[in-house]
């Protein structure tokens, strides 16, 4: 879409959050044009923190902000229901440092989003345009931008596990709808690694409805698996929320091989520092023809 975009009017729901397992209330409210997504924490006077790469704190196994000491975690989920539906500007209040798991999808959200109705702004869009590659890369992981006519992205898994194994998902908003093929999808993690995360004080709001959990055989939830390749899904999922950190939408085609938050954090914040990799334009800037062909990608099939 060239215009930007913001709510139609508010919307509000409430949850646990899945580290912390506190009680958390969330509103979602227009904003004006050329806001970007903003968080106002409503029990701390309102003080605002803006959903901006400067502002990652931590990015481990969610992906967190900060601002003079105030945190606003586990925000992936929102931002990529808010860029999946080409939202550019809102406020979110919430009254504790952690966004609501809800079911571990970013459906909810979208649901929520289409409740409060979405209203085109007179402002164009501005998009961060590769220009030529830029890559992250640590071992047997991998990710990497490169110059493209649209926005795409490959994303690749690969877990010695009978029901994962090696899965590749391509997703291009031109062609895909996010709210039906991407939203749903789940976070996940394995029933082994549980007691050392509540260990380390996380996941203490988790529960089978609000994540996918994976025995050493398949999934113990008994609902089972909304797609057969969710767990991909969701991967590419919390990629589009952290990407929506550069601060506007994104012209390029996005491979990653093994990634994560952590490496989705890397590639934005080496992309902000290597302006010369890329450029601001606007939509009358962009050509009028159609998008190029994804980049050929590494061959993650063949991935132990």
């Amino acid at each position: 879409m060239p215009n930007q975009h913001t709510l139609a009017a508010p919307a509000s729901i409430s949850g646990v959050g899945l580290h912390t397992g506190v009680r958390v209330n969330l509103r979602l409210c227009p904003a004006p044009a050329n806001t970007g997504i903003l968080f106002r924490r409503t029990d701390l006077e309102g003080f605002v923190i803006e959903a901006q790469a400067r502002n990652v704190a931590r990015v481990s196994y969610a992906t967190s902000l900060m601002k003079k000491g105030v945190l606003i975690s586990t925000t992936e989920h929102l931002l990529s229901a808010l860029a999946g539906l080409e939202v550019d500007n809102a406020m979110v209040e919430i009254d504790n440092l952690e966004l609501p798991i809800l079911d571990g999808s970013a459906r909810p959200f979208v649901e929520l989003i289409t409740k409060a109705g979405i209203r085109r702004q007179r402002a164009r869009r501005s998009f961060v345009k590769i220009l030529r590659p830029v890559e992250v890369m640590d071992g047997m992981k991998r990710i990497v931008v490169y110059p493209a006519d649209a926005f795409h992205i490959t994303y690749c898994i690969s877990f010695a596990h009978p029901l994962i194994g090696a899965q590749t998902i391509q997703f291009a908003p031109g062609s895909s709808n996010y709210a039906r093929e991407i939203a749903p999808a789940r976070t996940f993690g394995f029933l082994e690694e549980l007691e050392m995360l509540r260990k380390n004080g996380l996941i203490r709001g988790g529960s089978l409805e609000n994540a996918v959990v994976l025995d050493r055989t398949g999934v113990i939830n008994p609902e089972g698996l909304r797609f057969p390749d969710e767990f991909c899904r969701h991967k590419l999922l919390d990629l589009i929320g952290d990407f929506s950190l550069l601060g506007h939408p994104l012209l390029g085609h996005v491979v990653a091989e093994r990634a994560g938050h952590a490496m989705h954090a890397q590639l934005v914040s080496r992309l902000l520092r290597e302006k010369q990799s890329w450029k601001l334009v606007s939509t009358h800037e962009i050509a009028a023809k159609p998008a190029s062909e994804p980049t050929p990608v590494f061959a993650a099939s063949e991935a132990t």
